[in-house]
C-alpha cells in the first residue's frame, strides 16, 4: 500500500502557530480563533482526502477479516472453508463498492485500483469454486511482484514510472526525487511479495490474515512516512490544495 503525504494530514490544537500538513504543503502559520486553520477548513471540503482514500485501500480488507471472524464464530471452529468463503465473498463485494465509490466520490477510478479489484474478484471467484483458501492468499504477492517488475523496468529505462501514476500527490518533486522514490518502492514491494509468500506458507490462514491486515499495513504506512523527508529534499512543492479533479487517486492496492 504506498501512501502519499495526503495521509499524514494534521489539525493543530488552539497554538500561537500550527504546523499543517496536508496534500502538498508543509507550513507555519497563525491559527485561528476557533483553533483550526484554512488548511484544515480546505481539507474538509476536499472530496478528496486522506480519509476516504485510506478507507478504500483498507475498508475491502477489514470488510473480509471482520466477516471470516464473524462467520467462524457463527458456524463455529469446526466450518473454516465456510467462513472462508463467506469472508471472501464479502470481500470481492466489498472491492466493488470501493470502485463505485471511487467513481461517485473521486471521479475518477486509478488504475491500481483496477487492478486490484479485477485480482480480487478473479482470485477470489477461484478460492469459492475450489473452497481453497490458498488462491486469495497467493493474491498480495502477484500484486507486489507486479508493481515491483514495472518500476524496476521504468527505472532500468530511467523513467520513473510513479510519476505518472502519483504526479498530483507529490508537485514538484525532482526527477532524481521520483527516482529514488520509484526504487525504494520497487524494494519494499519484493520485500512484501517474499514476506507474503513465506507467511502463507509457514503460517496458518487465521494468522496469515491478521498479520495481513494489521502487520502490513501499520509497515506501508510507517514505510510511506519513512520517505516524506526525502521527497522534500527533493523538490516537493509546499504549495495550495488542489481540487479532487486535478488529483489523481494516489494509493496502490492493498495486496
Amino acid at each position: 500500500m504506498l501512501l502519499p503525504a495526503k495521509y499524514f494530514q494534521d489539525t493543530a490544537p488552539q497554538t500561537p502557530f500550527v504546523v499543517s500538513l496536508s496534500n502538498h504543503s508543509l507550513r507555519l502559520r497563525p491559527s485561528t480563533g476557533s483553533g483550526r486553520t484554512d488548511d484544515a477548513m480546505t481539507a474538509t471540503k476536499s472530496p478528496h482526502n486522506g480519509t476516504l482514500s485510506l478507507a478504500l485501500d483498507f475498508g475491502p480488507l477489514l470488510v473480509f477479516f471482520l466477516t471470516y471472524k464473524g462467520a467462524g464464530w457463527i458456524w463455529g471452529a469446526g466450518n473454516p472453508i465456510t467462513a472462508m468463503i463467506f469472508g471472501t465473498g464479502a470481500f470481492m463485494a466489498a472491492i466493488v463498492i470501493a470502485v463505485i465509490i471511487s467513481k461517485v466520490k473521486l471521479g475518477r477510478v486509478s488504475p491500481m485500483l483496477w487492478l486490484s479489484a479485477l485480482l480480487i474478484l478473479f482470485f477470489g471467484g477461484l478460492t469459492i469454486y475450489f473452497r481453497d483458501q490458498s488462491f486469495i492468499q497467493v493474491k498480495p504477492t502477484i500484486i507486489y511482484a507486479f508493481f515491483a517488475l514495472m518500476l524496476i523496468a521504468g527505472l532500468l529505462r530511467g523513467q520513473p514510472l510513479l510519476k505518472y501514476l502519483l504526479q498530483a500527490a507529490y508537485d514538484g518533486l525532482t526527477h532524481e526525487g521520483w527516482m529514488k522514490l520509484s526504487r525504494n518502492w520497487a524494494l519494499f514491494f519484493v520485500a512484501m511479495a517474499i514476506a507474503n509468500e513465506v507467511m502463507r506458507r509457514s503460517m496458518s490462514f487465521d494468522t496469515w490474515l491478521a498479520v495481513k491486515v494489521w502487520g502490513v499495513t501499520i509497515v506501508s504506512v510507517v514505510f510511506a512516512g519513512a520517505n516524506i523527508p526525502m521527497l522534500m529534499r527533493h523538490g516537493l512543492t509546499l504549495g495550495e490544495e488542489k481540487p479532487s479533479d486535478e488529483i489523481g487517486e494516489t494509493t496502490p492496492p492493498q495486496g
